[in-house]
């Protein structure tokens, strides 16, 4: 890593703004071999597309199919035996993304699961960790937000039968820039903060790629009694994560774009293990139900006692699979690698 890190800072002092710069740097770059497993469409002319799009729907690993492919197959051979004698048994399969999933996001394998899509799983946690009263009753959120972090967090004030224009915080740059200084939305907390029930920003903003500032966000906001929770659609997969370290209370999102994993793949959340334990409020399916009696259909509700408490319903598999297929890209790489190449 030192000698990239070196061979980094030589070619910044000498850089040129030409093709054939950028494809010396490639000729350096470790990871360029990791480009012959995606595939790439192609022009009109045959030639690939330089694909600036991973932001809206990442590129197929040629894994991918391989993967599917065994579900399919099993599937086909076992039929509803495939939750327990499949190759990869489909009844815990979720968990076979866990560990995955944790190295990603700075987490503990009992803090994530995936499940459901991004604004389904935003609306799951608003449930458990909006829970406004007559003094604190506001959401913070950024102004130019996607819009539809907008509309969830409007449809739950709007569910708790509270005035949008006084409960909702818009987050706004300072005239003539484009991004929203840390200390500006310090300085809500500081005036606004007993009133404040919820922070729920965008890891990295999808329209302006800032990144915020997770660790002393949370940190002030917690010190004002605010839980905090974040969209990481733009964010899983693109930056470094530390979510359990800085004590995140909740995070969700999708798995389409930087994880590669298919139009309208299944996303995932992140839960604080402090919360596993808690009589937080939920909307409740059977597979959050206790893994050792939920085939036993119990009439009362007993919840799983880490993320996977807040499941719904059991996962699509041929979803999931593809999302393996990826993750395991991810698993040889590694982050560090990833983000020093972005930068």
């Amino acid at each position: 890593m030192q000698l990239q890190v070196d061979l980094f800072y030589i070619r910044s002092m000498n850089y040129k703004a030409t093709k054939d710069f950028a494809l010396s740097l490639d000729v350096e770059d470790e990871l360029s071999k990791y480009r012959q497993q995606f595939h790439i469409p192609l022009q009109k002319n045959g030639k690939e597309y330089i694909y600036f799009c991973g932001n809206s729907l990442g590129l197929q690993p040629k894994k991918t199919k391989e993967f599917v492919d065994q579900e399919i197959k099993d599937w086909a051979n076992l039929g509803v035996e495939g939750h327990l004698y499949a190759k990869n048994p489909w009844l815990p399969y979720h968990e076979f993304l866990s560990q995955s999933y944790a190295n990603l996001l700075g987490a503990k394998t009992t803090e994530v699961v995936a499940m459901n899509t991004l604004t389904v799983n935003l609306h799951l946690m608003i449930v458990s960790f909006y829970r406004p009263t007559p003094e604190r009753y506001k959401i913070v959120i950024e102004e130019d937000a996607f819009p539809s972090d907008i509309y969830a967090v409007e449809s739950q004030i709007k569910h708790h039968g509270i005035d949008i224009e006084k409960a909702l915080i818009k987050l706004r740059p300072r005239k003539g820039e484009s991004i929203v200084r840390t200390e500006d939305i310090i300085d809500v907390f500081e005036n606004e903060g007993d009133s404040i029930s919820l922070v729920m920003l965008g890891g990295v903003n999808y329209y302006t790629g800032q990144v915020f500032d997770f660790k002393n966000i949370t940190a002030v906001a917690h010190n004002k009694g605010i839980k905090v929770g974040f969209d990481l659609a733009h964010a899983v997969g693109n930056i470094n994560l530390e979510l359990h370290k800085w004590d995140v209370d909740f995070a969700v999102w999708c798995s389409y774009k930087y994880l590669n994993s298919g139009p309208g793949s299944v996303g995932g959340i992140f839960v604080h293990e402090k919360y596993h334990n808690s009589d937080l409020p939920r909307f409740c399916g059977w597979w959050g139900h206790n893994k050792s009696d939920r085939f036993d259909m119990p009439d009362s509700f007993n919840p799983i006692k880490t993320a996977e408490g807040w499941q719904l319903s059991n996962p699509p598999i041929l979803s999931l699979a593809a999302i393996r297929s990826s993750l395991a890209i991810f698993d040889e790489v590694g982050m560090e690698k990833l983000v020093f190449k972005s930068k």
